[in-house]
């Protein structure tokens, strides 16, 4: 049995979504009467859509702002009365260890670290809840004049705990978000050494949102890169199949930050061990020792340096790898080699990956010849 509407169709929400379809740029969020947030229409910009010469309106200026934003730098600022409670029976090695794991409201937490790690953090990970709509929940405990308005906007439970779900229909769709993780990351920046540095994981539907925020936050002069990472691909996808999400780089103070990050790479220490021994047993018969180092890799299959067995070659400078010198639409020039006087033959469509005054260099050094290698950094 279909049941009967006890209500008459919105005809606003109708005529904003209308409005919407011919100027999405018009569209924005702000507050009714009750203090909740809805879609509404900037009628400025509307007014200059349908307009053929500039319309007076408020001073424009570039900055990041959305319902909330008062109340968000509020919930960072307000002093709470909490404390943290030790756990030791649920530790190991309370008294010794170097690790410290918080249970609670993430909010509260950094507010309680500001005093004792205050600009003492290197590196802070976040991964926030993503914004997908419907699977978005968070709680908040937010203190002073906040509480009168989360009554006011029904987003608080009885025992006053903050309580949202943010469906992508909702005017609060994007404010909410950006409101939640602005007063995170302002108190997250605080515990920063100077040279520290923030990643933030995120996907499509609020990375743009989360750039805008460390800009005002950490400084625009301050944003290293944003990586992106291969994750599974969705096969319900209705256009395309999105196979990737981001991190977001940001620092403290980018010119305190070391200029090269350098990480080893698992096996080396083992692998450079091995070619040590071997290079000690046959001396200067590098092929010898190169088959050895080759059936050695070999043998290494279940273990993480068996990734770098393409350096299976030994020669006077350590181990080194098979590579290709030559690109697509490389530099086309003559290189002779060195061991037979021939000029070394270039594949179609391609040519040398640099000048050929390093190319020349190369080979006279026995860089290059019938390979190109590198070694072990």
């Amino acid at each position: 049995m279909d049941k009967l509407k006890l209500h008459t169709p919105n005809l606003t929400a109708t005529n904003i979504e209308k409005l919407a379809s011919l100027f999405p740029n018009c569209v924005t969020e702000a507050k009714d009467d009750n203090g909740q947030l809805k879609r509404a229409i900037d009628f400025d910009l509307l007014r200059q859509e349908l307009s053929e010469h500039i319309v007076e309106g408020p001073r424009e200026r570039y900055h990041l702002d959305w319902p909330g934003k008062r109340e968000a730098l509020l919930a960072a600022n307000a002093p709470i009365a909490k404390t943290m409670r030790p756990c030791r029976e649920e530790s190991i090695n309370f008294e010794t260890t170097r690790n410290l794991f918080i249970e609670g409201d993430n909010l509260d937490a950094l507010k309680l670290l500001q005093e004792t790690y205050l600009g003492r953090i290197n590196v802070i990970y976040i991964d926030p809840p993503y914004n997908t709509g419907e699977d978005f929940v968070y709680r908040d405990n937010f203190a002073g004049d906040t509480s009168s308005y989360l009554r006011e906007s029904n987003q608080v439970d009885d025992s006053a705990a903050r309580l949202v779900v943010n469906p992508e229909s909702n005017g609060r769709f994007h404010s909410e978000w950006v409101s939640m993780m602005y007063a995170r990351l302002k108190l997250a920046r605080n515990l920063l050494r100077d040279e520290g540095v923030v990643f933030i994981s995120i996907d499509d539907n609020e990375a743009r949102n989360v750039r805008n925020i460390c800009d005002e936050i950490f400084g625009e002069e301050n944003f290293i890169a944003q990586i992106v990472w291969e994750g599974a691909n969705k096969n319900d996808a209705s256009q395309i199949g999105v196979s990737h999400e981001y991190v977001a780089l940001y620092a403290k103070n980018r010119s305190a930050v070391p200029r090269e990050w350098n990480m080893r790479k698992e096996g080396v220490d083992e692998a450079l061990k091995e070619i040590a021994r071997l290079v000690k047993v046959h001396g200067k018969n590098y092929d010898t020792a190169s088959e050895e180092l080759a059936g050695w890799f070999r043998a290494m299959k279940a273990k993480p340096v068996f990734g770098l067995r393409r350096f299976r070659y030994i020669d006077a400078r350590g181990a080194y790898k098979e590579d290709d010198p030559t690109a697509p639409g490389g530099r086309r020039f003559e290189l002779k080699n060195p061991l037979t006087g021939g000029v070394i033959p270039l594949r179609r469509n391609r040519g040398w990956g640099f000048d050929q005054a390093k190319g020349e260099a190369d080979l006279r050094d026995r860089t290059i010849g019938a390979s190109w290698y590198s070694c072990f950094a």
